[in-house]
């Protein structure tokens, strides 16, 4: 390490929290403005405005554009030290091209590494009470999911319900079916069930029972039964956007779970565990595309980098959210989804690597 990469890694990194700081204040201020009624109307106090929810907010703020503001603070000062031919003053003192790139990856190495833990492990947590203020002082989070839900408990065992109240925790038309070797051997359907949360158990009403033997069935009817099953009323509606809380390993938990179930939301967590593991990446690829559009002195200066710059940042968010919405409705893996952009835009920065002047 050089007098020149400390300089650099100080200028990459002093830009880029200089950067989203002052965005964050920005965003907040907006926020503010557009939440205000329903903090007056809902009467929430004011150190849980500033601790709970705008406090726990910025950690997810910083993450949700690292990469956009990691390539910007790059166009940005890399150009003034182009411009101020600085650059060419490094190269022609015996520095070549790619050693000069080092403190650059340096630099973005750590704020990928900054960004999966700030995804993985820490926003999570953040989200979790950022998440309560919001359900309790802004807008509901519990979504009752469509009728005719659909799931597997166990392989084996599966169970209906047209409808599920979150508000009333009942459940309409319920029924649970257990196969072995392909064959019902059980069969219980009830009118009504109902989550009692002191037992953490369920109340089935006016139910009959019906159970296969070969070609010996027996049938039972009653008016009340209480029992546990591997059902959680969660699991009958919908907790918008309920991967925010999880952490690296809770997610891979709830995707085994979901994929067990043979939920259709599983494509969704899917989605989120790839977009943590690539957008880490897309920090050193914008890095190595932002360092190679704008080491030479151009005219037009910095303006001119920064509009070509901003053009093919923007171009790689819209082909991400592209790549999420085809994972989530088509045919495309969720995995592969989140990773073509980062490919794609590999080749993009290889390609102007291969050809900047050096």
């Amino acid at each position: 390490m050089k007098i020149i990469d400390f300089y650099i890694i100080k200028k990459f990194l002093g830009t880029f929290f200089y950067a989203i700081s002052l965005l964050i204040i920005v965003v907040i201020i907006f926020d503010v403005s557009e939440n205000i009624d329903e903090f007056l109307e809902n009467n929430a106090p004011l150190n849980e405005i500033i601790f709970t929810y705008y406090l726990n907010f910025i950690p997810y703020f910083i993450n949700l554009f690292i990469y956009l503001f990691t390539f910007i603070s790059v166009v940005f000062f890399t150009s003034k030290l182009a411009s101020n031919t600085e650059i060419i003053a490094i190269l022609n003192g015996g520095m070549s091209f790619y050693r000069l790139l080092r403190p650059y990856l340096i630099s973005s190495v750590f704020l990928a590494i900054l960004s999966f833990y700030l995804s993985n492990f820490l926003i999570p947590v953040a989200n979790e009470n950022r998440r309560e203020f919001r359900g309790e002082y802004i807008k509901k989070l519990e979504d009752d999911k469509d009728r005719n839900v659909h799931l597997q408990l166990e392989p084996g065992t599966f169970i209906y319900v047209e409808r599920y109240n979150a508000a009333s925790q009942f459940g309409y038309q319920f029924s649970i079916e257990k196969f072995e070797n392909y064959q019902m051997v059980y069969k219980l359907k009830a009118e009504r069930i109902f989550w009692k949360e002191e037992t953490k158990s369920w109340n089935i009403k006016d139910y009959y029972e019906r159970f296969l033997d070969g070609k010996k069935e027996t049938f039972r009817r009653g008016d009340k039964l209480d029992t546990t099953l591997s059902l959680h009323p969660r699991d009958l509606y919908t907790l918008k956007e309920d991967y925010e809380i999880m952490n690296y390993n809770e997610l891979n938990e709830k995707i085994d779970y979901e994929r067990l179930k043979g939920s259709k939301n599983l494509k969704f967590y899917e989605v989120e565990k790839g977009r943590r593991l690539a957008s880490p990446f897309a920090t050193i690829v914008m890095t190595l595309i932002g360092f190679s559009l704008s080491n030479r002195k151009i005219r037009g200066g910095i303006g001119m980098h920064l509009g070509l710059g901003l053009g093919i940042a923007f171009s790689f968010i819209l082909f991400m959210q592209v790549s999420t919405v085809f994972a989530t409705s088509g045919n495309l893996p969720p995995l592969l989804a989140a990773w073509i952009p980062i490919f794609l835009f590999s080749i993009v920065g290889i390609i102007l690597m291969r050809t900047s002047p050096k």
